[in-house]
């Protein structure tokens, strides 16, 4: 369920931040168009808004600044903390992962960015199903983050980071479960949704699925 990760989280919750912002040369192109990914995620979303790794609470101001409603799930206390700080209580931010969280009545929209690869394939189908439990028909599962049209394609960027002596990007890639999109596809058409995936840089794309 993404937890085996928190220690990781409350460590990079003092650099989060920073590294997003491209100070870390080594992800500076995960965060490529960051701003702009998280942007793109927010223009899809609309209504009461499930928001899944907070994290530092970059996406979630800019939902709220929207005027969407947002309910915000984060499992790091850390990072729990930054994100409350910067939103000066404008919503509430409560503990749980994708699959174990306070459950509302219905949303409209599930959105997250970079943390979905903290599932395992067969945890993540797992919440596609739950999800759909959640979304009436016309609501969005908006998802930014890495992931690879085939596994060959995943074994390549490991390599290429470890010719660019890139060696804590090349153990991420390596460590978490970044998926295929051709899987995400299957599982969430499986499931009653329409798919599009748009490409927003050398790792992350964004995963919009309509419930049909």
């Amino acid at each position: 369920m993404g937890r085996e990760f928190i220690d990781l989280f409350e460590e990079w919750s003092k650099s989060y931040d920073d590294t997003v912002g491209g100070h870390d040369i080594e992800y500076q192109e995960v965060f490529k168009h960051y701003d702009g990914i998280l942007d793109s995620v927010t223009d899809r979303a609309f209504g009461h808004v499930l928001e899944f790794g907070v994290g530092t609470g970059n996406l979630t101001e800019r939902l709220l600044k929207k005027g969407l409603k947002v309910s915000g799930i984060e499992p790091s206390p850390a990072m729990r903390e930054i994100a409350v700080s910067k939103l000066s209580g404008k919503t509430e931010i409560v503990d749980g992962d994708f699959i174990d969280f306070p459950k509302p009545d219905q949303v409209d929209s599930i959105v997250s960015t970079y943390a979905f690869h903290h599932l395992t394939d067969e945890e993540k189908e797992k919440a596609i199903a739950n999800y759909g439990k959640l979304l009436n028909t016309g609501g969005k599962i908006v998802f930014a983050d890495t992931m690879y049209q085939s596994k060959e394609a995943h074994e390549r960027a490991i390599q290429d980071a470890r010719q660019a002596g890139f060696h804590n990007l090349a153990n991420d890639l390596q460590t978490e479960y970044y998926t295929t999109t051709p899987f995400l596809e299957k599982v969430l058409e499986a499931n009653g949704y329409k798919v599009n995936f748009e490409r927003c840089n050398q790792f992350v794309w964004i995963m919009d699925a309509e419930k049909l």
